[in-house]
């Protein structure tokens, strides 16, 4: 356990700023989640509306350092091709 007032105050940081960025990552999984559903239930509209909204989350979380650059291109990629196949299926 932290001893000194400075070490304390740390702790205290690093347990607010680790919620939050649980929070965050939660978030970005929800929208990701929004998305293969969408494309699960084969409306790729829907699918497309969804995926610029995850787009958009993702980034600001790539920026944030809350989700790596690469998982987050990671992601999109994979979402992105999933979509098209969806038009070459259909």
């Amino acid at each position: 356990m932290a001893n000194s007032p400075q070490a304390k105050k740390r702790a205290r940081q690093a347990e607010k700023s680790r919620t939050h960025n649980a929070s965050l990552r939660s978030m970005v999984r929800t929208y990701l989640k929004k998305v293969l559903a969408a494309i699960a239930s084969g409306d790729q509209d829907a699918a497309k509306t969804a995926y610029v909204s995850a787009v958009s989350v993702i980034d600001r979380m790539a920026d944030k350092g809350i989700l790596h650059k690469n998982k987050a291109a990671r992601h999109k990629s994979r979402l992105n091709s999933k979509i098209k196949a969806m038009s070459a299926a259909a």
